[in-house]
């Protein structure tokens, strides 16, 4: 099996910008050759697994899904994902100090759910993948008691899956469900763990938050990844004007140290395996790879060993500063008053960025923010779109890729 692979990152509310980037590259590109191009493999976490789950319902008509799409994120309150009431208020003891019962979050995930279960259509997302229209798609949580993530593998018939991934990461063959994604997008503390099985699992992202990996070794030898985190501007200042940072500040820092995609340490990753088999054919000729491969096919590897090209897409500003700006000019929509006076007493927007915020800033406005600089972003990497997608992956590849 080889092919494109769809890579989706994690990051709560700021998951509107996967949604921004893929409505730009499906619709610009899908009347080059009467159809949107075409996606094989789809490989999510947390707010990814969200997304990824959405377009893979509608893998037959990827522009028209992803126009839904669009209005799902467009017309979202906070109150549709952050369920916050007296229950919750309540409870906040027990998400710091745990305790009998059942498994609690700082917010309900009922809206979440109720969410997730009526947008996305999971009879056609088994249909697509029974019928082989989707080679696989692959969710991964993080394991609760190991700390160990888990790629769970939903693949069409034919289609097998590796034992493993490395990483100390298990691999599950199952039949994805709401759970998977519930459980994949459930941020610690933010929201309650989820139990699939016998066992309790949260968000993929803390572990595996861009998973390249599971699109490599089920075959792709494409891979287009959305990320959501912007490269570090050298110099940049951690606390501006000589203001200690407060608690809310360093939990979103921590967030983002967690839960944002390290995209560069993959991309380093895949290029070494690049120029190792560039290499191996320069010193040995042609049968070097097709020998390779008998090797590890006697081994019970499944994929064979090829070049694999990759883009990258991520935001071209810093989506915590985005968030500040937004909170500091429009007014948030959230019904009860409750939550609103949680919402302030987290302070979230304070200071230059507001990196907590843009996790938890489920709203429509804000959401149409950033949708708008994702079809912006690609619009400005449209040639190297158009290549990647449509021009041989070995001219691509001719060149080594650079990691930014």
């Amino acid at each position: 099996m080889s092919g494109l692979g769809l890579i989706l990152s994690g990051g709560g509310a700021r998951g509107a910008y996967e949604v921004g980037v893929l409505e730009y590259i499906f619709n610009e590109f899908s009347d080059r050759a009467g159809e949107a191009p075409s996606v094989d493999l789809i490989s999510v976490t947390s707010v990814g697994a969200v997304n990824g789950a959405f377009v893979a319902s509608m893998i037959h008509d990827i522009p028209g899904g992803i126009g839904n799409l669009v209005s799902v994120w467009t017309g979202l309150e906070l109150a549709h994902v952050l369920g916050f009431g007296l229950r919750q208020a309540a409870g906040l003891y027990r998400v710091l100090l745990g305790g009998t019962g059942q498994a609690r979050g700082v917010f309900d995930p009922t809206p979440l759910s109720a969410l997730v279960g009526r947008n996305v259509n999971w009879r056609k997302l088994r249909h697509n993948i029974r019928s082989g229209q989707l080679q696989a798609l692959t969710v991964s949580t993080t394991h609760v008691g190991t700390g160990q993530p888990v790629i769970f593998v939903d693949s069409a018939p034919g289609v097998g899956i590796p034992k493993s991934l490395g990483l100390h990461a298990l691999v599950r063959r199952a039949k994805i469900g709401q759970h998977h994604v519930l459980a994949s997008a459930a941020i610690p503390l933010v929201f309650p763990p989820v139990e699939i099985g016998d066992e309790i699992h949260c968000d993929g992202g803390l572990r595996l938050n861009t998973p390249m990996g599971p699109s490599i070794h089920l075959g792709m030898n494409r891979l287009l990844v959305v990320g959501l985190s912007t490269p570090e501007v050298a110099g940049r200042r951690a606390v501006q004007d000589g203001k200690y940072p407060g608690a809310t500040y360093m939990l979103g820092k921590v967030l983002n140290a967690f839960l944002l995609d390290h995209v560069n340490t993959d991309l380093l990753e895949v290029q070494r395996i690049n120029d190792f088999l560039r290499d191996g054919v320069r010193a040995y000729g042609p049968e070097f790879l097709d020998k390779l491969n008998e090797a590890a096919k006697s081994r019970g590897a499944l994929a064979p060993r090829r070049l694999v090209s990759s883009l990258v897409l991520r935001p071209s500003t810093d989506i915590g500063q985005v968030a500040a700006d937004y909170l500091a000019t429009n007014r948030v929509r959230f019904g009860k008053a409750l939550g609103r006076a949680f919402i302030s007493m987290l302070d979230v927007g304070a200071g230059a960025d507001a990196d907590l915020a843009s996790y938890l800033l489920f709203d429509g406005g804000f959401a149409q923010t950033l949708i708008e600089m994702g079809r912006r972003d690609a619009h400005a990497r449209r040639a190297e779109i158009e290549a990647f997608l449509f021009e041989d992956p070995d001219a691509i590849l001719s060149t080594a890729p650079t990691v930014e």
